[in-house]
């Protein structure tokens, strides 16, 4: 049985530019930076002027802070226009840095107000250029003015959908003796904004360090996206990595979808930036109606893999299930907790001699189905509950027993930057620890 859980630390790390990736740039012209996919950032110490712009796909996308007024520019091609936000664009107080970001098709202005970051200003560029085109970005080119500049690959507002590297058993996979596990970033905006990264866990101190960032090309269409939900597991000599193509999810969109995709590859992917090539992880959903399906874990059982997801029979109303296959491409349903409507985070977990099934009750699940971490067995029945802290939103049920007894590591919907950009900026790491044994 698993014992009861308690908080013990939350940890938010908020980099703009990826931990380590950071490059000092010449201010006054457009200087070449390099990215994998279209997530950047360039931030700017004001001097005399404070303004940055990317160079991207024969545009320029430009920020600007005059008389205490953000203002974006999108100049170049058929037409120009400078988009501003009446309501968030001017700042509180005199910013200690500006900044211009990517994430996906996104362009937002943000300013350092002491010591926060706040999003100011921000277009959706779909209409403008192809940001996702290999070839654009390989050309990417950044311009500053002011004192100073920085540039690099975008980092994290938050991480939230937390998983456990594992080998191919469901064993946490460790380098020395951190946990590794995988997250999404959050970008600044909705989930077309993240994308997913690798981190390291030291289950004594709860030191977090980002290892690696992940992007994704899918078998039916060109570009890099940020895809995420994504779960890494090192099977002999290679490395698969499942993940969800919420990469251009959109709210909008009548015709909206997700679906799991896998890559298979024998390049480290704890470390660096890679982009991997997908197949399709095709997810059974007999008997049951699904316009989607995400979050995909993965364990071999010795017999058969078993492959946790959830479904959603519309947006956004989902329940968790499980299938197993003797290979990845082979899979049938297992069991579907078809009564839930707000539950997901599906992960495959060893107890003891037994396979269970946890998952995560959302708020906005039925009476008795909320706030709380059910247990399943196989036939996705439910055979108990976890006894462990809800913090706000989703978080997933990530357990790994340590020397000093289980650890849990979830996460919460904690906001970052402001109203501006909506849902999709958490959240904050939560860890849990064994009550008792804190």
């Amino acid at each position: 049985m698993l014992p009861r859980f308690e908080v013990v630390r939350r940890l938010r790390p908020i980099d703009l530019i990826r931990p380590g990736a950071e490059v000092e740039v010449e201010v006054g012209r457009p200087v070449p930076v390099e990215v994998a996919a279209p997530y950047a950032a360039i931030v700017v110490e004001p001097g005399d002027e404070a303004a940055a712009a990317f160079h991207l796909g024969g545009l320029r996308l430009g920020m600007r802070l005059v008389d205490d007024v953000v203002t974006l520019s999108i100049t170049g091609g058929e037409r120009s226009r400078e988009p501003r936000s009446r309501r968030h664009g001017r700042v509180a107080t005199a910013p200690s840095r500006v900044a211009l970001t990517l994430t996906g098709t996104h362009l937002t202005a943000l300013t350092e107000e002491e010591g926060r970051w706040v999003a100011r200003g921000r277009h959706d560029l779909r209409d403008d250029l192809d940001s996702r085109d290999p070839d654009a970005l390989a050309a990417l080119r950044v311009e500053t003015h002011g004192a100073r500049a920085h540039a690099g690959p975008f980092g994290q507002l938050g991480l939230r959908d937390i998983r456990l590297v594992t080998e191919r058993d469901g064993t946490p996979l460790r380098d020395g003796s951190a946990l590794l596990l995988s997250a999404t970033s959050a970008g600044p905006g909705f989930f077309d904004t993240a994308h997913t990264s690798v981190w390291s866990l030291d289950p004594e101190t709860l030191a977090l360090e980002h290892r690696s960032d992940l992007f994704f090309r899918r078998p039916d269409r060109p570009g890099v996206y940020g895809d995420h939900a994504t779960h890494v597991v090192r099977d002999g000599d290679a490395w698969l990595v499942a993940t969800s193509t919420w990469g251009d999810f959109r709210q909008d969109d009548p015709d909206r979808t997700v679906r799991a995709t896998l890559a298979r590859t024998a390049t480290d992917v704890l470390s660096g930036t890679h982009v991997l090539d997908t197949v399709e992880l095709r997810l059974p959903t007999d008997g049951f109606t699904s316009v989607g399906t995400w979050d995909p874990h993965l364990v071999h059982t010795g017999d058969e893999w078993l492959v946790g997801f959830a479904s959603a029979r519309k947006f956004f109303r989902f329940h968790p299930a499980l299938a197993s296959g003797p290979t990845l491409d082979e899979l049938v349903l297992r069991g579907a907790a078809t009564d839930r409507k707000a539950t997901e985070g599906t992960t495959v977990l060893r107890i003891g001699d037994e396979w269970r099934v946890l998952a995560s009750d959302g708020r906005d699940g039925r009476r008795g189905q909320r706030m709380r971490y059910p247990v399943f067995d196989l036939a996705m029945t439910e055979v108990g509950e976890l006894e462990a802290a809800y913090p706000t939103n989703l978080p997933w049920p990530t357990l790994v027993d340590t020397e000093r007894g289980w650890l849990m590591v979830t996460f919460n919907g904690a906001p970052a930057t402001g109203p501006l950009v909506g849902y999709g900026t958490h959240g904050d790491v939560v860890v849990q620890r064994e009550a008792g044994r804190v």
